[in-house]
């Protein structure tokens, strides 16, 4: 089948995506709710006290100088929590046996899940928005300037395109919707475990080395750099890495369960 025709394909599972999506939004509002609920909670309930340790934090402006910090941190948990909605979806459509029924039509297999992915990363980046305009009214200032971000938005579009493959996979090989929605939990929680929340030095020695070489630390340090102009270093070459990786690694093992399933 010629690219173009695949294309054609693509496009239309997306709309179908983004229409079912559309009919259904409880899963989209939940995602988005998540990170803002995040965001709320360690501001107005954490701010004070953590803002106290961040480094460079000004006396009476504590809380708002760890607004400033941890708003990368949520603004990365949106697009993990963001995978999800994939995992449920691709899940949905197997349990259902409309992935098998569009196996039987005159389509571009890599059509189906494509559709859901791209679905995905658009509902994600519009998630970011909404996230990002409540940060500014809890009291968010980033320096960045419009390059910085497009560069971060590029970014988040990466890890939100390639958490959207390794969430398909995930959905492919759940049994029900329920473990598709619980399996990419931990994609959601990972960041806490990293520099999203406090600084990885002022963890435990085992724990603080396990924050700083995990994938979302160099992310989320790219991000914060970006947008609020801290030192980037090369955690943005490692941040790219990461998300080039992911995409590869997600894309091959989704490929490889829809194959496997098909010859069943």
């Amino acid at each position: 089948m010629s690219t173009a025709y695949a294309m054609r394909d693509s496009m239309t599972m997306l709309r179908r995506n983004l229409k079912h999506a559309q009919r259904y939004p409880s899963m989209t509002v939940s995602i988005v709710a998540t990170p803002i609920l995040m965001l709320l909670l360690f501001v107005y309930v954490f701010g004070g006290t953590l803002g106290a340790g961040i480094p460079h934090s000004g006396s009476g402006g504590d809380r708002a100088q760890y607004t400033n910090f941890v708003v990368p941190g949520i603004i990365l948990m949106a697009v993990t929590a963001g995978a999800i909605s994939t995992a449920v979806s691709v899940c949905t459509d197997m349990t259902e046996g409309i992935i098998n029924r569009f196996r039987t039509m005159a389509i571009s297999r890599s059509s189906v899940l494509t559709g859901h992915v791209v679905g995905n990363v658009i509902q994600t980046m519009i998630s970011l928005v909404l996230v990002i305009g409540v940060a500014l009214l809890v009291g968010f200032r980033p320096h960045g300037s419009a390059l910085d971000w497009v560069a971060a938005l590029a970014m988040l579009s990466l890890l939100a395109f390639a958490l959207s493959w390794v969430s398909a996979a995930i959905g492919l090989g759940a049994g029900s919707i329920e473990a598709a929605s619980n399996a990419p939990m931990p994609l959601t929680f990972l960041p806490f475990l990293g520099s999203a929340v406090v600084p990885p030095s002022s963890m435990p020695v085992g724990l603080r080395q396990f924050a700083e070489y995990q994938p979302f630390t160099s992310i989320t340090n790219t991000l914060r750099g970006l947008l609020m102009g801290t030192h980037i270093g090369n955690n943005a070459v490692i941040a790219l890495a990461w998300g080039v990786g992911l995409s590869i690694f997600g894309y091959l093992w989704a490929r490889s369960v829809f194959n496997r399933d098909a010859r069943r």
